[in-house]
C-alpha cells in the first residue's frame, strides 16, 4: 500500500491538512481508517483551516469519529473565514511554520495542487512551501468546477471501509445536508471511478509529485 520510502521500522506519524471542515474526509478519510487499520501509527495531527462555530463541532465531531481508539492525536479546527483564505495567506503560513517547529510527520496530506478553489489551492502551495523532505500525497475533492485531473498513487478500499467513512461524514456533518451534492452517491462515484483506474473495486487517489528513496 505505501510506497517504499515509507517502509520503516517503527510506528509512523501523519499530517492531514484540510482547507475546510469536510474535506479531509472527502479526499483522504478512507486512506486514513486503512492506514489506521494495517499500520503502526504513533501519531495523526488533524488540521482544517476554515470553519464557523457550527461546522466547527462537527469536524471535531468527525474527527474523533476517524481516530477513535488513536491514543496520540492532536486535532485542530481553526476560525479563518471560508472562502477567503488566500486573503490571510501570512497568518496561514505562520500557522504552518508553528506546525514544522515541533512535528515531523512521514507523510503529509494535503490538497491538489490543481484544485480550482483558492482555499485548497493555497493550503496546497504552502504544504510544498513549508516541507521539502517529506512525502506529500495530494488529495482530490469533486466538485462543480470539474477540476480533476490524472492522479498517480491510488489506495485500493475495502467496501466496508468506505462505508464507515461515508457513514461518519454523513452522520456528522449535519449542516451540509441540504446541500445538492452531500450525499452517498457523491461520495461513492470518485472512489468507484478511481477503483477502476486502479484494478480495484473502490479506490482513494492521490498526486505523489516527488518520491525520493
Amino acid at each position: 500500500m505505501l510506497p517504499f520510502n515509507l517502509q520503516k521500522k517503527g510506528p509512523l506519524k501523519l499530517l492531514l491538512l484540510g482547507a475546510h471542515c469536510d474535506d479531509i474526509e472527502i479526499g483522504a478519510g478512507g486512506t486514513l481508517l486503512r492506514l489506521l487499520q494495517e499500520y503502526d501509527i504513533e501519531k495523526v495531527k488533524w488540521v482544517v483551516f476554515t470553519s464557523d462555530a457550527i461546522r466547527k463541532q462537527e469536524a471535531l465531531q468527525s474527527a474523533e469519529q476517524f481516530m477513535s481508539g488513536l491514543k496520540d492525536k492532536e486535532i485542530k479546527v481553526l476560525a479563518n473565514r471560508d472562502g477567503f483564505l488566500p486573503t490571510q495567506t501570512v497568518q496561514v503560513k505562520e500557522y504552518f511554520e508553528e506546525i514544522k517547529t515541533d512535528f515531523v510527520p512521514d507523510v503529509i496530506f494535503t490538497h491538489y495542487r490543481n484544485d480550482r478553489h483558492q482555499d485548497h489551492r493555497l493550503i496546497s502551495d504552502l504544504t510544498w512551501n513549508t516541507w521539502r523532505n517529506h512525502l506529500i500525497l495530494e488529495y482530490e475533492i469533486p466538485k462543480y468546477d470539474g477540476d480533476l485531473g490524472i492522479p498517480n498513487f491510488y489506495v485500493s478500499l475495502d467496501e466496508s471501509i468506505l462505508k464507515k467513512r461515508n457513514r461518519i461524514l454523513m452522520e456528522t456533518f449535519v449542516s451540509q445536508q441540504s446541500k445538492h451534492w452531500f450525499d452517498e452517491n457523491t461520495f461513492n462515484a470518485l472512489p468507484r471511478l478511481r477503483g477502476l483506474e486502479s484494478a480495484s473495486f473502490f479506490a482513494e487517489a492521490f498526486y505523489a509529485r516527488k518520491i525520493i528513496f
